[in-house]
């Protein structure tokens, strides 16, 4: 199959400053106008909801590469700014990975994971939605343990 499909239904209630109710497949969620914007912040919002698609995906694409070089742990940080002049956008997205690795890690073997830390940026699909209206910064953290936890 060449395309999937998504679905999602909601309901809303209130006016702009009101709130309502996401679902689509496992998610479930009020949403409002998030509090630092004047809402009610009940629930999910917007932004966070991007933020999370953004970091997910990024995440997942970042580990499935990450993978092919026996790298299986990861964490993520992320971070969206919302510009409200002229007018109110999303404006940048910053994605901090952390990326544990053996401590006999070779300097060839960390270059190609610091690669990986920005191909996977490059490919994940809701980056690709997002190139060219939001600047996408990641800073990859990669950290050398003695002994990885598993």
């Amino acid at each position: 199959m060449n395309e999937h499909e998504f679905g999602l239904k909601a309901t809303w209630s209130g006016g702009l400053y009101g709130m309502g109710m996401i679902q689509t497949g496992s998610l479930a969620s009020s949403i409002s106008i998030p509090a630092p914007l004047g809402g009610p912040g009940v629930g999910t919002n917007p932004e966070e909801m991007l933020l999370g698609a953004a970091s997910t995906c990024y995440l997942i694409t970042l580990g499935a590469l990450l993978e092919r070089q026996g790298i299986d742990q990861l964490q993520l940080t992320s971070q969206l700014f919302v510009s409200m002049k002229p007018v109110m956008k999303v404006s940048k997205l910053i994605h901090r990975p952390i990326i544990l690795v053996a401590s006999q890690t070779s300097e060839d073997e960390w270059d190609k994971i610091k690669k990986s830390a920005i191909r996977a940026e490059q490919t994940c699909m809701i980056s690709k939605a997002l190139r060219g209206n939001v600047e996408i910064v990641v800073e990859p953290v990669i950290k050398r343990l003695d002994r990885i936890e598993r």
